[in-house]
Formats: C-alpha cells, sequence, structure tokens
C-alpha cells in the first residue's frame, strides 16, 4: 500500500475514533474512545505485539458504523459489530490477523461464558445484556470449533482486556499515540 493510501485510511481510522470520543459506552462508565484506548493501552501493558494492540484500539470499531448491514439495538449499540468491524478492517487493507482478532472477540465472551463460571460473574451488566443478544454461551458444537481457531488465545487475551477497559478514572495516551503504529501496521499489510 503506497504511504499516502495508508495515510489516508489512518486518517479515516482517527476520525471515526475521535467522532465518537464523547459517546456513552453502552451503559458503562467511560466512553467509546475512552474504551478504545483502555483496551489498547492494556494490551500495551501485557507486551503484545502491534497488530494485537491495534485490535484492541479497533475490537469496537463496528459500533460507529451507520449503514445497511448492522444490526442494531438501541441499549447496547450493533449486535453485529464485530462482523461489520472485520469486514471494514479488511477492506481498508489492514492485517487479516488484525481483522480476524476484532471478529472473534464477541465469540470469545461466548466461549469464557460457557467455559469459565468466575468469568460470567465479572461481567457488567451491559456486558450481560450483549451476551444475550449475540447467542449467549456457545453450545457445545460451537465450543468444539472455536477451540480450534488459529487466533485463540490471542482473542481470548483481547476479550479480557476489553472487560477491564471500563475504568472511569483511567488516564494514558491519546488516540494521537497509535497513529504511526497504525500507519506501519497498514504500510506492511
Amino acid at each position: 500500500m503506497s504511504d499516502k493510501n495508508s495515510e489516508a485510511i489512518v486518517e479515516e481510522v482517527i476520525a471515526l475514533l475521535e467522532r465518537s470520543g464523547g459517546d456513552e459506552y453502552f451503559g458503562e462508565p467511560v466512553s467509546k474512545l475512552e474504551h478504545a484506548l483502555q483496551c489498547a493501552w492494556h494490551a500495551e501493558q501485557a507486551g503484545a505485539d502491534e497488530e494485537l494492540i491495534l485490535a484492541a484500539l479497533l475490537h469496537d470499531i463496528g459500533h460507529l458504523f451507520d449503514d445497511a448491514d448492522t444490526i442494531r439495538d438501541e441499549r447496547v449499540g450493533v449486535v453485529n459489530h464485530d462482523e461489520m468491524g472485520e469486514r471494514w478492517l479488511l477492506d481498508r487493507g489492514f492485517s487479516k490477523r488484525l481483522a480476524t482478532l476484532v471478529g472473534g472477540h464477541v465469540d470469545a465472551k461466548r466461549y469464557l461464558t460457557a467455559t469459565n463460571e468466575s468469568y460470567m460473574a465479572r461481567l457488567s451488566p451491559a456486558s450481560m445484556e450483549t451476551l444475550k443478544l449475540q447467542g449467549g454461551p456457545m453450545s457445545k458444537q460451537d465450543l468444539a470449533v472455536y477451540a480450534n481457531q488459529p487466533e485463540l488465545r490471542d482473542m481470548l487475551r483481547l476479550r479480557s482486556w476489553d472487560e477491564m477497559a471500563k475504568d472511569p478514572a483511567w488516564t494514558g495516551p491519546q488516540l494521537s499515540a497509535y497513529r504511526e503504529m497504525l500507519q506501519r501496521q497498514l504500510n506492511r499489510s
């Protein structure tokens, strides 16, 4: 991808996230942008690679779209935001792995709620509500398929950071801190 094209895509991503900056994150005590930034920060703190950090930053980008393919619920936003985000990122030239991680974070919640009772107990009320709309805990058949995902470990890590990224007192890097990382990832893809 040319530098000019990748710069335009980075600007599009930044603008989309900034535009949502003050929007409430569906019953959580943080905004959508704060949630994204916290999730990316948790990934960085855990020593994740750049693709996984950016997947953490962009995991809910599908909530920011409003087109014919979105399945919207007033209480929880775009129910199929994982699929929408994965497709959008691939269409813009992000790596298959990054997009797959974004696309798998909802199923990671469904997987964890089916396999770990203590995980279910830690979900916020808003996350419990979205779980219902996303199909609930996985069936045994779905568990067997999902457990064979090549990126399973990182999808589960991303899910963990997603749940932790709801601290209204958090302070950390701002969106501009990820600009160069976004640019590098697009130039590699």
